[in-house]
């Protein structure tokens, strides 16, 4: 796969073409799996990983109905790509920091990554835009039987899939939703919907997962229970909560509108204004002011900019990214420069007004 070819594209999920594709960014779901014949990755020797990696690859690249699967040997990479790889969501931070024999399968629609060797010997992942847990579970549930049909998984008839890590255990399913709420944030009702969440053992994380920071308003909901109910059952209890965070986010919205527009407008229209004239801008603030600027294009208040354009705005700017559209290799200082030129060249029209179409 030519990940050149790949930073000047959006993947699907990003194309907000989802439903609710306002608020929700994306849906995905994972599942975790083992080999029965190998230990745990953390107990493996580099032999042990080296067939985990090599039969999971062959068994992978036999499956058709899942579209056409471009392998990438993650182990090979340059850094910069493999951080590009975790901007893009494909791999995890985990997987791209890890060593010895690894790789991932991607479809060219970035729905379906397979990671060799993460923490597991093998990771499924299906990511739709907006709100699609269920086209997601049927497309995730289908990848794994296909693959079942060719290797024996690590499973107990009482515990269920056996995984490295205990919370993991049972079903291994992770399910979760990224979510975009910068109403709910300047409200600051944020963090008495995340207690409400943790009550009913849904975990909120950041934009990049387990142990991240949330980053321009964007936060994941996803299961924290995975042993003792069904797969279909966890996709439910996600799938049942997320219309209520969506009605919360837009009444948060509405009371801003309502109550406070002349400073809801000042502010989407100062974060328009920084991100079309700043000459350095680093990319934490530049995740902050697209926030902002993504809910002010949802109210109305900036007519001439498309919500996809901003979702691609925000993975273009990324470090990784930015140093691969513009074909080298850029320090600190470099890329709040490059980032600063690339949101201008991006954000003005030769009138001034407006985003560039690609």
């Amino acid at each position: 796969m030519d990940l050149n070819a790949l930073a000047n594209s959006t993947g699907e999920w990003l194309r907000a073409s989802g439903p609710e594709s306002d608020i929700v960014m994306s849906s995905r779901i994972r599942l975790a799996r083992n080999l029965a014949e190998f230990p745990f990755i953390s107990r493996a020797t580099d032999q042990d990983r080296n067939e985990i990696e090599r039969q999971l690859r062959e068994r992978i690249l036999q499956i058709q109905s899942s579209g056409q699967l471009q392998y990438i040997n993650v182990s090979e990479l340059e850094g910069i790509d493999r951080q590009f790889l975790v901007e893009r969501q494909l791999i995890s931070r985990e997987h791209a920091e890890s060593h010895g024999a690894r790789g991932v399968a991607i479809d060219g629609r970035e729905q379906i990554s397979l990671m060799i060797n993460e923490e597991d010997h093998l990771r499924i992942q299906c990511m739709h835009s907006g709100l699609d847990l269920a086209a997601a579970w049927e497309q995730i549930n289908q990848i794994d039987d296909l693959i079942e049909e060719r290797v024996t998984y690590a499973f107990h008839p009482r515990l269920g899939y056996l995984t490295a890590c205990p919370t993991n255990v049972g079903t291994g399913v992770r399910v979760s939703v990224m979510l975009h709420l910068p109403a709910l944030v300047i409200t600051k009702q944020i963090e008495k919907v995340f207690r409400s969440l943790q009550k009913i053992s849904l975990a909120v994380r950041g934009l990049y997962g387990e142990g991240s920071q949330a980053m321009g308003d964007f936060y994941q909901i996803s299961n924290q229970i995975t042993l003792g109910r069904t797969e279909l059952d966890l996709v439910q209890q996600v799938g049942d909560v997320v219309p209520v965070l969506i009605d919360y986010e837009r009444r948060a919205r509405e009371f801003l509108v309502r109550e406070k527009h002349e400073t809801l407008h000042d502010q989407v229209s100062r974060a328009y204004g920084i991100l079309r004239t700043a000459q350095t801008i680093s990319s934490e603030e530049t995740m902050h002011l697209l926030s902002r600027v993504r809910m002010g294009v949802n109210l109305g208040l900036i007519p001439d900019l498309a919500i996809p354009d901003l979702n691609e705005l925000f993975i273009h700017t990324q470090p990784a990214h930015l140093q691969k559209l513009r074909g080298v290799e850029l320090d600190t200082e470099d890329r709040n420069i490059e980032r600063a030129r690339y949101l201008r060249s991006h954000l003005n029209k030769p009138d001034g007004h407006g985003a560039e179409h690609n």
